[in-house]
């Protein structure tokens, strides 16, 4: 062979080689991204069963944090000689970063388990500031080495920014895919898999063979955590599922996960289970065996067992009981399944055909398949029809009518204690859900709803306010006629009727009621007396605010209590939302004596978790960028503009973003799957803005005033992208009811899609130009952008609690304009070529 031929092939193979890695970046970017979004949104679910769904709205918070932090740290590192040895050293650079990812994820989990925190202590015990911070920082440390994995490869090879940007939105838009596959597994085993993309990447990236040992050292060490319990939630202690594990005997049969929940499944031999809402004290037989499921360890729901020996009585002495023994239905429909208590009710008390709907198929299946028999086959029953859908959206798609519709499970229990799902979406209680149940009634049909009771009452206040606002906005000019309400010691049980209750049903409510020992709360003609009563309530708040939301002083009424029991509506689904600030010092003054249990405490952990974002995002983020050389941009006044500019887009964008994932809920019926969704669409979408931004850029005699003209046309197509996604999420609401959760979906990302796509550009327009006149200014920039993120993620979850999700939109579209007006051409602006 010649040396001609010989350097021949030496060219072609190392021609091969630069190819097959010029395509490996690209894939391991894809690989981090992947992983780093489905390590967020499985998060999520894994905070979600340690503690509460509202605490893991933090985490697209933090993921911001160590996004930013991880920007602001290679701006400051990446300086002179280093700035060189990357382009020597980068693979390995991105390598290790990638493995850091891989076991950071990993050990902060661990350290998380171990992390003292519980946010039902926080108004009582100042330690939990402390917890909370570290639980804050902790899990954003993987998000910081998946962002170093980016930055480093956008610092090392900056023409190639659009392909690697490209395949950073194809990665994300897989992890959002992966994670709801992964859905169908215990919630651990998801994270695991997700970091185990790290090492991959890593030997996709590299040659070296000390990181490639590095790589398989690392995956044998994740793989060796698979089968352990190391990195299983730890479920609170307050929770229903660590309380019913402290008795003797009990223990968890079975688990199981779907996108809807993490279930368990508890028997209790020894202490047998009894859960028997508003059950009468004159009942004292004894309840039949049950087994308790649980969804991310709360929300009890329990599965009777069939005993042929058993005295059925007890489920005629519940409160929830009444309707029955008003107006006998003839078809029913169970909003909320769960194990099958409302179902078997309906049937033993006469109802001659039950619609049981549930929203979890997983969990039908084993009510109905696996545990079955424990039940004695109750939803085979050949009265009862299984319909696995999203409540509301069946009740929207159905055009069948009931007698009675019941909201069992999570819709009348669903506020838990000291006010934890404070802020978590509720559209199964707001105006706009009542009314579609009211539409589906029958003439003479009710709606029932049973909630615990508390004092002073929160929950059936509102949901009292509620139903009057959903009866008179379906034209009923006397609510007083259509409501009813009695109280046990323990729950209440609300009717709502389509038309007034007629006086047969008034005398059979009064019997019902005295036979068992229950206190009339309201009746229509009927005088309550609150003190001669079964069940003393002193004061008798509950009794004087029913007859004063009744009254035309009802909207005085509400504004004067002392939470909030204002209705909830579908732009402000926080049902459990109670809390006010003019309460707080009373409360306060008072939480030595028990008051700190009348404290939202969801909400308090957001402010808090608010407060700490602020301050950290400061410190991690902006504070490090002082390190850099500054150049003049004409004096303080267009410093500040250009800080406003920056500032604004951070907050505008994010706002958004959490807006629109509260709204997806309405449409897809979780809030886990309309973030898998709503992320999926705004990343995807808005990257794909950002190239168009690009080829923009990228256009002959593209001068500074041209760039200010594109952004002013990307906010007026964010104001058209608004209107267009206000007009499909409603239309979509309103007809595709019946669709499938895949059908739905495509329709969401239809009407993100150029909201998203428009929201893309103002950044990345406004970095380019701001490097031709100031290049040094662009970490200042986005170190700026960052911070405003990270604040946002949380800010726009309170301002949808204090003033509406669509005053939310509009704040943030005010915020766009106001970027675009504040960093408009100026003829002393200077301009660098």
């Amino acid at each position: 062979m010649s040396v001609a031929d010989t350097t021949q092939r030496a060219s072609s193979t190392q021609t091969q080689a630069g190819a097959t890695h010029a395509l490996a970046l690209p894939v391991a970017i894809a690989l981090v991204s992947a992983a780093a979004l489905a390590w967020q949104l499985l998060l999520m679910r894994w905070l979600a069963i340690a503690h509460w769904h509202p605490f893991a709205v933090m985490i697209i918070s933090l993921a911001l944090l160590g996004h930013g932090a991880s920007g602001t740290w290679l701006s400051v590192w990446l300086r002179g000689e280093r700035l060189a040895r990357l382009h020597r050293d980068f693979d390995a650079a991105f390598a290790t970063c990638a493995l850091l990812f891989a076991t950071s994820a990993a050990i902060t989990l661990l350290v998380a388990r171990a992390i003292p925190f519980n946010g039902l202590e926080l108004v009582w015990n100042p330690r939990q500031m402390l917890w909370l911070a570290m639980l804050y920082l902790t899990l954003s440390v993987p998000f910081f080495f998946a962002a170093a994995c980016f930055g480093l490869a956008f610092a090392r090879h900056g023409s190639r920014i659009p392909a690697l940007y490209g395949a950073d939105l194809i990665g994300a838009a897989i992890g959002t895919l992966a994670a709801l596959a992964a859905s169908a597994r215990p919630v651990e085993k998801g994270l695991l898999i997700a970091a185990l993309c790290g090492p991959f990447a890593a030997v996709l990236v590299t040659r070296r063979i000390v990181l490639r040992m590095g790589a398989l050292v690392v995956a044998i060490a994740l793989a060796m955590l698979w089968p352990t319990q190391a990195l299983v939630p730890r479920a609170n202690e307050f929770k229903g599922l660590s309380k019913a594990l402290l008795l003797p005997e009990s223990r968890v049969i079975a688990r199981s996960s779907d996108p809807y929940g993490s279930f368990a499944l508890v028997e209790s031999p020894s202490v047998p289970l009894r859960f028997a809402p508003g059950l009468s004290l004159s009942h004292t037989d004894e309840l039949p065996a049950q087994l308790a499921i649980y969804t991310d360890g709360d929300a009890m729901s329990p599965i009777v067992r069939d005993d042929s020996h058993m005295n059925w009585q007890w489920l005629d002495d519940m409160t929830s009981a009444l309707p029955y023994r008003m107006r006998l239905p003839d078809r029913v429909l169970v909003l909320g399944t769960g194990g099958g208590m409302h179902v078997l009710q309906a049937l033993t008390l006469g109802a001659r055909h039950v619609d049981a709907v549930e929203q979890s198929a997983r969990r039908l299946h084993w009510v109905r398949e696996e545990f079955g028999a424990y039940s004695g086959r109750l939803l085979d029953d050949r009265r009862v029809s299984n319909f696995v859908a999203e409540p509301r959206a069946f009740v929207r798609a159905s055009g069948e009518r009931y007698d009675l519709v019941v909201l069992a499970g999570g819709e009348s229990f669903a506020s838990g204690g000291a006010g934890v799902q404070s802020t978590s979406e509720q559209y199964a209680l707001t105006t706009e859900a009542l009314r579609d149940y009211l539409r589906a009634l029958s003439p003479r049909g009710m709606l029932v709803v049973t909630q615990w009771s508390k004092q002073p009452p929160r929950d059936e206040l509102k949901l009292f306010a509620t139903a009057v606002d959903a009866l008179r906005s379906e034209g009923v000019r006397d609510p007083s006629r259509n409501v009813a309400a009695i109280r046990n010691w323990d729950a209440s049980t609300w009717l709502v009727a389509r038309s007034a209750f007629d006086p047969h049903a008034i005398a059979a409510l009064t019997r019902f009621a005295e036979r068992r020992g229950f206190d009339v709360v309201h009746a229509p003609r009927w005088r309550v007396d609150a003190q001669a009563r079964f069940h003393h309530l002193d004061p008798p708040t509950l009794y004087e605010g029913v007859q004063a939301l009744l009254s035309p002083g009802a909207r005085q009424y509400i504004d004067d209590y002392r939470f909030d029991i204002a209705p909830a509506t579908d732009d402000r689904p926080y049902f459990s939302h109670f809390f006010r600030w003019r309460s707080l010092p009373e409360l306060w003054r008072l939480r030595g004596q028990g008051g700190a249990v009348l404290l939202d405490s969801g909400y308090l952990v957001l402010v808090a978790t608010l407060v700490q974002a602020i301050v950290l995002a400061f410190a991690l983020v902006l504070l490090p960028l002082r390190a850099l050389r500054r150049e003049s941009v004409a004096g303080a006044a267009l410093r500040l503009r250009i800080g406003a500019y920056f500032l604004a887009l951070g907050l505008a964008f994010l706002l958004i973003e959490i807006a629109l994932l509260s709204r997806l809920t309405l449409l897809l019926g979780h809030p886990w799957i309309a973030a898998n969704v709503g992320l999926a669409a705004m990343l995807l979408c808005a990257g794909l803005g950002s190239l168009q931004a690009q080829r923009w850029l990228s256009a002959p005699n593209v001068d500074d005033a041209a760039i200010a003209r594109r952004i002013a046309w990307s906010v007026r197509a964010i104001v058209l992208g608004l209107a267009w996604q206000f007009v499909v999420l409603i239309a979509a609401h309103a007809l595709t009811a019946s669709w499938s959760l895949w059908g739905r979906a495509a329709i969401a990302f239809v009407g993100i899609a150029p909201l998203a796509f428009a929201m893309g550009m103002p950044f990345p327009l406004g970095l380019a130009r701001l490097s031709r006149t100031a290049p040094s200014f662009v970490p200042w920039a986005w170190g700026l952008n960052g911070c405003a993120s990270v604040v946002a993620a949380i800010l726009a979850l309170l301002l949808a609690i204090s003033f509406g999700l669509r005053a939310t939109l509009v704040i943030a579209l005010a915020l766009y304009v106001f970027a675009a007006w504040v960093w408009r051409p100026a003829a002393s602006e200077p301009r660098r070529q």
